[in-house]
């Protein structure tokens, strides 16, 4: 079984904010430094992205790939890679659990990656722990600025 990379954080904001902040796919170029194009390619019968296509740049990694996505329930998100240009595997998840009677919450991001080049373990998971890292202090951040600032609202219409 592949080794994973896993990191939490606490938000203060209840679980539904949170996830609602994961699953707006679109906003990930203004939040997430390394996404630079995300679109929904398809939907499941909830309306939820089912698969999406993301450009990364990464500096050194730049990458195109897509990602089939798989909701349970309101408090968990997994992934796995569909196609790549890099990867051989990207398998994730974002699990949240209410704190503080639900006023907070836990995010646990887990993640396994696979390059087709050949990597040493230890420097993938120290990548590993970078993508982690990045990923939950900018969703920390953009969920605790509020729903949407100015330059968001500007952009929606």
């Amino acid at each position: 079984m592949a080794e994973h990379t896993s990191s939490s954080i606490t938000i203060a904001a209840p679980p539904a904010e949170v996830m609602g902040v994961i699953a707006d796919f679109d906003r990930y170029p203004q939040w997430t430094g390394e996404v630079k194009e995300a679109e929904v390619l398809a939907k499941d019968d909830h309306g939820r992205a089912a698969q999406v296509r993301l450009l990364l740049d990464a500096g050194a990694i730049k990458d195109d790939h897509t990602l089939a996505y798989t909701w349970t329930g309101d408090d968990e998100v997994s992934w796995s890679l569909v196609k790549s240009q890099m990867l051989r595997a990207l398998d994730g998840s974002y699990r949240l659990v209410p704190v503080g009677g639900g006023a907070a919450t836990e995010v646990t991001y887990q993640l396994t990656v696979d390059v087709k080049i050949p990597m040493l373990g230890m420097i993938k998971r120290k990548a590993e722990k970078v993508i982690i890292d990045r990923a939950l202090a900018g969703l920390k951040k953009r969920v605790e600025s509020g729903p949407q600032g100015p330059a968001d609202a500007a952009e929606t219409r």
